[in-house]
């Protein structure tokens, strides 16, 4: 009897661009991808940030490379990828919040979180696949999207509309893509610690009301969305395309 065999979750041989690589959760899925044997660009406006995580990507035996860039400057994102070649996987991870009642919501703030949470990755990703499909790479595209793309909350008014669009976006590009074998998917994540979020858990009653959310009973972590976005980046989802990988602990359940 010959027993199949499970597909491989290595990704030697690729490269991969992460976007808002600097730190959190981006660093993380820049670590998962090179730990797996990719060579991972680490993509931010920050340089130095981007520079320490590619130097530790590479001092724990990983390849790794940094690059300052504004998603949200279209022009230096053309000329970005036409500097380099193909990418087999794309993280698009850069993204940005402004919680605040509807009401109080200025134009100032709508063009922020939209034009960074969707506009800019939908530019980045055209660029990654007009580059791909011109080299005749096939691959994955990875969105870093939220449970607030899934559900509605309070004061997120701007954040779900960004997260709910780029769910919709995902879907119709892994139609368009499909053809060529190039997948497109979401990573939907629940709270997640970082520097960026850290200060808000401070807030005990915000915490609680979090936690009473979350079924599996804690704030999520980095390394929580590392092997989810590991498993879309590699041939083990080599048939999913145009769905949502949500890691919530129980979130959207109820």
């Amino acid at each position: 009897m010959t027993l199949p065999v499970t597909p491989s979750f290595r990704l030697d041989g690729r490269r991969a661009l992460v976007t808002g690589a600097g730190r959190g959760i981006g660093l993380a899925l820049a670590a998962a991808l090179a730990e797996a044997g990719a060579s991972v660009t680490l993509a931010a406006r920050t340089l130095n940030e981007v520079e320490a995580g590619a130097e530790a990507i590479r001092a724990a035996g990983g390849k790794a490379d940094a690059a300052m860039l504004d998603v949200a400057d279209t022009q230096a994102v053309t000329d970005f990828f036409a500097s380099r070649p193909a990418f087999h996987v794309l993280i698009n991870n850069a993204g940005t919040n402004r919680p605040m009642p509807m009401q109080d919501v200025t134009e100032a703030d709508y063009d922020a979180v939209l034009d960074l949470n969707l506009r800019a990755t939908f530019f980045v990703t055209q660029a990654a696949v007009r580059r791909m499909l011109a080299e005749g790479v096939s691959g994955s595209l990875i969105h870093v999207g939220s449970q607030m793309g899934h559900v509605g909350g309070p004061n997120r008014s701007l954040y779900c509309a960004s997260k709910w669009g780029l769910e919709g976006m995902s879907k119709a590009l892994a139609l368009d893509l499909a053809a060529h074998n190039i997948r497109s998917n979401t990573i939907a994540p629940t709270f997640i610690e970082t520097p960026l979020t850290r200060p808000y858990f401070e807030d005990a009653a915000f915490k609680a009301s979090v936690l009473e959310k979350i079924k599996l009973g804690r704030i999520g972590r980095v390394e929580d969305l590392m092997g989810a976005a590991l498993f879309l980046a590699s041939d083990a989802s080599a048939l999913v395309t145009g769905t949502s990988l949500i890691v919530d602990g129980g979130w959207t359940a109820e």
